[in-house]
């Protein structure tokens, strides 16, 4: 795949440096105030940038690396394992993954772009607001209303497979929105059903990010949480078979795994 050779996560796994804090942070201890004035002023310029049509793959890229950077600064930690399978990815795949908080929306883009050509299926809504849109629209995601499930899905199915057969991966969180706490009755099989339509592989993602915690008033500027570290675990790609089940099922149960071995959030 077209790697961009961004130098950020060199090995299969990545740990954070426990000294790794901003100084001025520490007179915010325990409150969101710098991390939320930082990651709007990170948001503004990735909007500046694609207002000027000039946010490409690598400015993607290396946008939502800023907001890694910023999330490690206020001190948060990062166990990520699996980088190796997106790297050694050769063709392009269905990558889906629970849904916790704003925060995998954010970093997603900056773990796996580096390494191929992606994009997004998202809520038609976050194309139109007026901070998030230019930034949305500028990667071409799948957008969907959620509101005509069936249409959603031939939509997702027919513009993923167009993506897929040009080259490009498809991240899909297939729970629909965000959960605190993962219920795999909740986690649909569209990525599954996309990957044998396309005839492609499946990369499974297992998060655990409450470190970052939804807002009450504003659904993306939710708490920080310093105590919760923040794990990741990339699967090997699935080759899907037969009607696909026992492949979802194999994914629910990667995902519930790490899930049980990292913690439930309280």
């Amino acid at each position: 795949m077209n790697n961009l050779n961004l130098n950020f996560f060199k090995e299969n796994n990545y740990t954070t440096n426990n000294n790794s804090r901003l100084f001025i942070d520490k007179l915010f201890l325990n409150t969101r105030i710098y991390f939320v004035l930082k990651y709007i002023q990170l948001i503004f310029r990735s909007r500046k940038l694609a207002l000027r049509e000039k946010y490409d793959r690598k400015a993607w890229s290396l946008s939502s690396l800023d907001v890694f950077k910023l999330i490690e600064d206020c001190g948060g930690k990062f166990q990520i394992e699996g980088f190796d399978n997106l790297r050694n990815c050769n063709e392009p795949v269905i990558i889906v993954s629970n849904h916790m908080s704003a925060m995998e929306s954010m970093i997603f883009p900056g773990l796996i772009a580096p390494f191929m050509e992606v994009t997004f299926v998202v809520k038609e809504s976050l194309t139109k607001h007026f901070l998030f849109g230019p930034v949305m629209r500028a990667r071409k995601p799948i957008a969907v209303n959620r509101l005509k499930t069936r249409e959603d899905l031939i939509y997702v199915m027919q513009q993923g497979k167009a993506f897929l057969q040009n080259g490009t991966s498809v991240v899909i969180f297939p729970q629909g929105g965000r959960r605190d706490v993962f219920k795999p009755e909740e986690f649909n099989s569209l990525g599954v059903k996309l990957a044998k339509s396309a005839g492609v592989k499946v990369i499974p993602m297992a998060i655990k990010t409450d470190f970052w915690g939804n807002g009450k008033l504003v659904k993306d500027l939710g708490p920080i949480r310093r105590d919760r570290d923040i794990y990741i675990t990339i699967g090997e790609p699935i080759e899907i078979t037969g009607n696909g089940k026992e492949q979802n099922d194999q994914i629910v149960e990667f995902i519930t795994t790490n899930i049980e071995t990292w913690g439930n959030p309280n």
